[in-house]
């Protein structure tokens, strides 16, 4: 699917929403397109081709993510953008940090609906082939109102659900963020009915029935609807799904361009360096950058613009325990660049074109930089153009997910969820739990919260710890803020019963009567 995304369609303009109804003689028209099965393709290969701008996971969402849960934070001299990141909102309608992801989640949404409308009017030779194309919509549309119910859902009626093609002048009435989950799910059901199990190696990438029961068991953990969810990832872990997963032998092939949509993802998005065009930030770009942004936005000090650092919290949790060997994890050594990163692993010198005198430097000094999704592996800087695909659910973190249903669950098996844990920790040459954490091979409530911890050094920086933080309910009390204050300052600035949401943009309020803003803003 790589080699699908580097030919984004022009039609991918008539997929967008906008607010005047201008007709350009050079565009297609409405109604001269979803006529054919080509039609159809293209139709859903632009949904895709929203995962490259900027408002989602091409470069915006991840601080949203990672910079706002308690693993990172921002120092930008954009006081703004690093603004929003520590719970400080004054401009709701602030471009970068809330509105240009809120909107692209539903220009995705805009193009799913317009898939799901069109594509059963058109005949097709092989009903297989139709059903697949409609799956795909329902996954990519779920997605969108997954991260929508994250990011901004409360039990206010703040978020629309908008299930037809729009048009300019819809005002869509606000739903609480339990419609939100029922939507996702239905949504996700509908793709477990029509999506394969599995792609042939061209369309390696597209969402599979894997990754539809994986992101449904997301939407149910975050209700603590554990029963659901373990039965949902029991297909991939223990159904007819787990031909197809596996841990893959090296950590570091789930962050590099030379082993992409191996055994261990789940969902991938793709990337793509092939097209070198601008990485420009416009709505109607024919030509649109492929790559992932990420690194040019994290990177550290004279690599990238350094919008992005990691706290120490995770450096020291890392180093609280020595693999089977006697060594640090090696899971610290390919998600953060330190001080002493070098000493910590042999032959650890180099931070993508600088040498460890580089940390002399006052940029450097006391600073940790993401490299996770980095390019340093392969050359001596980092752009807007990176290949590095982004493994949105690993199997590790399927593993992890089912060993916590298990634990929140009365009847569930306290030591088989450990000895899933043990499995994710085995490939990074761990010790089992029982070594150091003998409380949690005994407790479920001690399991749970080590289980805290496990998630944070296998998923780390990867987008899972926002979410995360508020499944467990540690932005709902004073003694959960209290632990997040103790790792990340920021969050002294956090207002219970407030900042566990973004407020919804002022224009989408100010534009639609229907429409609640959140809480407190």
């Amino acid at each position: 699917m790589k080699k699908l995304i580097s030919a984004i369609f022009a039609i991918s303009l008539l997929l967008s929403s906008c607010e005047v109804d201008v007709m350009n003689p050079n565009d297609l028209e409405g109604r001269a397109f979803w006529k054919t099965e080509a039609d159809a393709k293209s139709g859903v290969n632009a949904i895709y081709n929203m995962f490259n701008k900027p408002g989602t996971y091409s470069r915006w969402i991840w601080f949203r993510l990672d910079l706002t849960s308690d693993e990172g934070f921002s120092s930008s001299p954009w006081i703004e953008l690093a603004d929003w990141t520590r719970f400080i909102y004054n401009n709701y309608n602030f471009w970068e940090g809330n509105s240009w992801t809120y909107r692209d989640c539903y220009q995705m949404i805009f193009r799913a609906n317009q898939a799901l409308h069109y594509i059963p009017q058109i005949e097709f030779a092989n009903q297989s082939e139709k059903n697949n194309l409609l799956g795909q919509a329902y996954f990519l549309r779920a997605l969108c109102y997954y991260n929508l119910a994250v990011l901004w859902g409360t039990e206010n009626n703040s978020l629309p659900i908008v299930l037809e093609p729009s048009k300019p002048g819809d005002a869509p009435a606000g739903n609480n963020v339990g419609k939100i989950w029922d939507q996702a799910e239905k949504d996700l059901q509908e793709a477990i009915n029509m999506l394969p199990a599995a792609w042939n190696d061209v369309n390696k990438g597209r969402a599979t029935k894997g990754a539809a029961y994986a992101l449904r068991a997301k939407c149910r953990m975050q209700q603590h609807n554990w029963d659901g969810a373990k039965n949902d990832l029991e297909w991939l872990v223990k159904g007819d799904g787990k031909q197809y997963y596996g841990l893959v032998a090296n950590f570091k092939d789930n962050f590099t361009h030379f082993n992409e949509n191996n055994i261990e993802s789940v969902f991938e998005i793709q990337f793509s360096d092939v097209n070198k065009a601008p990485a420009g930030d416009g709505d109607f770009d024919i030509d649109p950058n492929l790559g992932l942004n990420r690194g040019q936005f994290f990177a550290p000090p004279g690599i990238g613009w350094t919008d992005g650092e990691v706290r120490p919290w995770l450096v020291a949790e890392f180093k609280n325990e020595l693999d089977v060997n006697g060594n640090y994890d090696i899971r610290l050594r390919e998600s953060v660049f330190y001080e002493g990163m070098d000493v910590d692993f042999p032959g650890n010198n180099r931070i993508y074109r600088f040498g460890m005198s580089v940390w002399n430097q006052a940029n450097y000094k006391n600073r940790i930089f993401f490299r996770k999704y980095g390019t340093d592996y392969y050359r001596d800087f980092d752009d807007y153009h990176s290949p590095v695909n982004i493994r949105l659910i690993r199997y590790a973190d399927v593993l992890l997910m089912y060993a916590e249903c298990l634990a929140n669950l009365p009847s569930g098996d306290l030591a088989e969820a450990v000895a899933l844990v043990n499995q994710v920790r085995a490939r990074a040459n761990m010790p089992e739990l029982s070594v150091n954490h003998p409380n949690a091979t005994s407790s479920k409530q001690d399991f749970l919260k080590r289980l805290q911890m496990e998630r944070a050094l296998e998923l780390c920086l990867e987008g899972h710890r926002w979410a995360d933080i508020k499944r467990w309910g540690l932005v709902n009390n004073q003694a959960g803020l209290d632990e997040l204050k103790g790792r990340d300052p920021d969050f002294n600035n956090f207002v219970l019963g407030k900042h566990n949401v973004l407020p919804i943009p002022s224009n989408e309020i100010n534009n639609n009567q229907g429409l609640t803003q959140n809480p407190r803003y």
